[in-house]
C-alpha cells in the first residue's frame, strides 16, 4: 500500500485546532498533522509512503542556526555562484533530517523509536528545489520487532540525492 502527504506549513494551527481533541498534543503548536499510529502487525514488507517539501533558503537558516554549520556554501549566495555548484547547496544533514519526520510521523508514526540510519549523499540539493522523501519497509523482524526502511530523496527531475537504510524499533504502549 501506498500513502502521500503533503507538507504545508501556511496554514498554522489555532487556538481551538483539532489536536485540543487528542490526547496527546504538541508542545508549540505548529504542526499540521499528527502521527500515524502503524502497529508493528500493521506493517507489511512493501509498504510505502512519501511526502514532499520544498527546500527554502528558510530553511538552510534555520539549520545552520540549529547546526552551527554556516559553511558559505549553504549560506552565501554570492560564494556559492563562484563554485561548481554555481549555486547555494542544502545541508546534506538537513535532507537527512526528513527521515526524522518519516520515521516519526509516517511509518511506523506514534509508535517509532529510531535505532539506525545509514545516510549516503549522491547529488546536491539547492534553494528552491522541490524534494520527494521516501521510504519502503524492506524487513520485518517479529523476534525483535524492528522494522527496515529504505529511505530516499528525489528531486523533481528524479535525481537521487540521498538514500540509506533505517533500523525502527515499533513500540508498543
Amino acid at each position: 500500500s501506498s500513502d502521500v502527504c503533503s507538507s504545508d506549513l501556511s496554514n498554522g494551527c489555532k487556538k481551538n485546532c483539532r489536536y485540543q481533541t487528542s490526547s496527546w498534543k504538541p508542545r508549540d503548536c505548529f504542526m499540521t498533522e499528527l502521527p500515524n499510529e502503524y502497529t508493528f502487525e500493521q506493517i507489511q514488507p512493501g509498504q510505502t509512503i512519501s511526502f514532499r517539501e520544498k527546500i527554502t533558503r528558510s530553511h538552510l537558516d534555520i539549520f545552520a542556526n540549529l547546526s552551527g554549520d554556516y559553511n558559505p556554501l549553504h549560506m552565501d549566495a554570492n560564494y556559492a555562484e563562484n563554485t561548481k555548484f554555481k549555486k547555494q547547496v542544502c545541508h546534506g544533514m538537513l535532507l537527512a533530517s526528513f527521515f526524522s519526520k518519516l520515521v516519526g510521523m509516517h511509518i511506523p508514526g506514534k509508535n517509532a523509536l529510531y535505532f539506525s540510519q545509514t545516510v549516503n549523499f549522491q547529488s546536491p540539493c539547492y534553494v528552491d528545489d522541490q524534494i520527494t522523501i521516501r521510504g519502503e519497509v524492506i524487513d520485518k523482524s517479529i523476534s525483535t520487532r524492528m522494522i527496515t526502511l529504505k529511505t530516499t530523496i528525489h528531486n523533481d527531475a528524479g535525481i537521487c540525492l540521498v538514500d540509506g537504510l533505517a533500523k525502527v524499533l515499533v513500540h508498543q504502549d
